[in-house]
């Protein structure tokens, strides 16, 4: 905590046209199981996450892929598919983000995924060149 009073004091921060201070952000990266996709989105709504990005992605962690069944027969599988969101969040809204895709992802088994968080420099809309947390 003392720490980051501290960051936030030092000269060096990045500084967002027309706001007063600095400006912090936060990089979400969370990598999910599929089915839960619909429910995270719906809670990170309702917390108010305007947007985020979704890519479909195959990886494989401590499992180390699955076994399938197909037409009776048994194969491995060495990339597991997975979804991975990214977003782009004020530092105010990311815990509360990261606990809520948290909560809602788990499904107390094996596979469950992870969540990434780091620090976002900067942010700009294209449409209008809004920056910092004005264009998330």
């Amino acid at each position: 905590m003392v720490l980051m009073r501290l960051a936030r004091s030092l000269p060096l921060v990045l500084r967002i046209r027309g706001q007063q201070g600095p400006c912090f952000m936060k990089f979400i990266i969370a990598v999910i199981k599929p089915f839960k996709l619909d429910e995270v989105r719906e809670a990170l709504a309702a917390i108010g996450i305007a947007g985020m990005t979704v890519s479909e992605v195959k990886g494989f962690g401590r499992q180390k892929g699955q076994t399938e069944i197909y037409r009776g027969a048994e194969y491995s599988t060495y990339m597991v598919p997975k979804v991975k969101l990214e977003i782009a969040a004020s530092d105010d809204v990311a815990e509360r983000a990261v606990e809520t895709i948290r909560q809602t992802a788990n499904t107390d088994a094996i596979g469950d995924g992870k969540i990434f968080v780091l620090d976002l420099a900067s942010a700009t809309r294209i449409r209008t060149g809004e920056t910092g947390e004005m264009a998330l």
